[in-house]
């Protein structure tokens, strides 16, 4: 790729997506990969650096996670982190053993030489975190210590090799001057120019997707969010009339979702827009369905069935449809796919879990490396409408990750309602904006109540509201004891079907944010 990128190892720390945000947040591109990568994998990305994670392992466990050793042959500057130190130490002929002292929160670390670059602009002493249990305790040949804490070595460096490590965290805001060694690593080290802003995103993206289609026919899976949205405006940059995009009613939308996101699509983005009433064959395929990853599942194959039941439809006007658009970002595809070597996939997405192994169709997906607030930024750069690049997200499968149990009719227009009212709340308390996401969840738990001197025996409504930068971490929201109450009185008193509400205070992890 022409991209200038560093390349992140993921050895299954927790924080390596803070590594990619804050390289980010500079102008350059960041990948992660899993640190089973291989060479060829970690060189297409053309790399001009390589930074090794921190985690929970080991060095000589019998399951430490592996790594291809030559990545510290291949002349490129190399940074590791944590768990990054112990990798290089161990595998280039040092020493790893468990520490005296295990060192886990804040910690001074003392700068033992100056010289080092990665520490260029820093204090004598700083402020850091540490995570870890074991030490290096003897270097290998050709390094030297360039920091200490009172407890153990914090830092080493082989300048002639190119690699430098920290024991501790940059990447947390724990760690207060961690984003200048990190520029000191990118900037300093790697020599990264940092052109990598969404004009250029936009420039080199449309380039690529008007070389991959030529002059093939497009579809686009529109869901009427945020990255679907932007999908479509960028590949509509690129081929504009070869692009036709279908926005489906899969019955488990918001309230007058489908009538009020078609008409967005239309009139303020001006596309080509095909809108597609498949509710019930949806909810066929979901009908007697409780487990939550059947569910994402039969979603994504009733979706593609549907893409290539209006693609047969379009290749009779237009000619062959080769092509799928899909607003997938990174964190679906971490979160779909084991990409951190030794971590556990958490859930599928319908972006990448639900597709059929065999599709007709080829995936375009020109966000896929981005986090939401990248994707905003692009969208603003499109000259989108705040009121569409402003829309929390909403899950591809819709309200049916967010029905517990059986997806059914009934039960989809009970949860529109609640859901309903708790945006509607939000919105009048001058939170949306404020706010990751805030939604209702209907759960399959019944409860006695009294209405009107008659006992009731009717459904529970869970309300979550989360603060996040990208979905990949998040925390909940205290909401006004005001907004609450609203919320509660209003659904209890206006929605059919249920008479009691829970407020849902758990961060992320160890929940997620949906409950499916």
């Amino acid at each position: 790729m022409d991209t200038q990128s560093i390349v992140i190892l993921d050895f299954g720390s927790q924080y390596t997506q803070l590594i990619a945000r804050r390289i980010r947040e500079q102008n350059v591109f960041s990948a992660v990969l899993p640190c089973t990568a291989s060479l060829e994998e970690i060189q297409s990305y053309g790399p001009i650096g390589i930074i090794l994670s921190g985690g929970p392992s080991s060095v000589f466990d019998a399951d430490a996670p592996p790594a291809d050793a030559r990545v510290l042959e291949l002349g490129l500057p190399v940074l590791g982190i944590c768990y990054g130190l112990q990798f290089i130490t161990h595998t280039l002929g040092g020493k790893v053993l468990p520490a005296d002292k295990r060192e886990y929160g804040h910690a001074e670390v003392d700068i033992l030489d100056a010289t080092t670059p990665l520490f260029a602009g820093l204090p004598a002493s700083i402020h850091v975190w540490m995570s870890h249990g074991d030490s290096a305790q003897e270097l290998p040949a050709g390094f030297h210590r360039t920091a200490q804490t009172a407890h153990a070595l914090a830092g080493i460096a082989n300048p002639d090799k190119k690699i430098w490590a920290v024991q501790f965290h940059p990447e947390v805001h724990h760690t207060p001057l961690g984003p200048q060694l990190i520029r000191n690593f990118v900037f300093g080290i790697c020599g990264a120019k940092g052109d990598w802003t969404p004009a250029h995103f936009i420039e080199t993206t449309v380039a690529a997707i008007r070389e991959k289609v030529g002059s093939g026919h497009v579809i686009c899976g529109l869901s009427g969010g945020v990255d679907s949205s932007v999908a479509a405006v960028l590949v509509h940059k690129a081929i504009g009339s070869q692009l036709t995009c279908v926005f489906v009613n899969n019955g488990v939308l918001r309230k007058n979702e489908f009538t009020q996101v078609t008409k967005n699509l239309r009139d303020k983005l001006g596309l080509n827009l095909v809108p597609v009433d498949a509710s019930e064959r949806f909810l066929r395929e979901l009908a007697g369905v409780t487990d939550p990853e059947t569910k994402r599942k039969a979603i994504g194959r009733e979706f593609i069935a549907v893409f290539d039941d209006e693609a047969k439809r379009i290749e009779q006007e237009s000619g062959s449809v080769d092509w799928l658009v899909q607003g997938t970002l990174y964190p679906d595809v971490i979160e779909s796919s084991s990409v951190r070597g030794p971590s556990q996939t958490i859930k599928s997405h319908h972006n990448v879990g639900g597709l059929p192994e065999k599709m007709k169709m080829k995936l375009i997906e020109p966000l896929r490396d981005l986090f939401k607030d990248e994707v905003r930024r692009i969208g603003r750069d499109l000259g989108m409408p705040e009121e569409i690049l402003g829309r929390q997200p909403f899950p591809g499968p819709g309200l049916a990750v967010r029905i517990l149990g059986e997806v059914t009719a009934e039960r989809v227009a009970i949860l529109q309602e609640a859901d309903e009212i708790v945006v509607s709340e939000i919105k009048a308390a001058g939170l949306y904006g404020q706010i990751w996401q805030s939604f209702a969840v209907l759960l399959p738990v019944r409860s006695v109540g009294v209405m009107g001197d008659q006992r009731t025996y009717a459904n529970t409504c869970a309300i979550r509201a989360v603060h996040s930068e990208d979905g990949m971490t998040a925390d909940w929201v205290p909401l006004p004891y005001e907004v609450l109450k609203r919320m509660s009185s209003r659904i209890v008193n206006e929605v059919r079907g249920i008479n009691r509400v829970v407020y849902d205070i758990t961060s992320k992890p160890p929940g997620t944010i949906e409950w499916e």
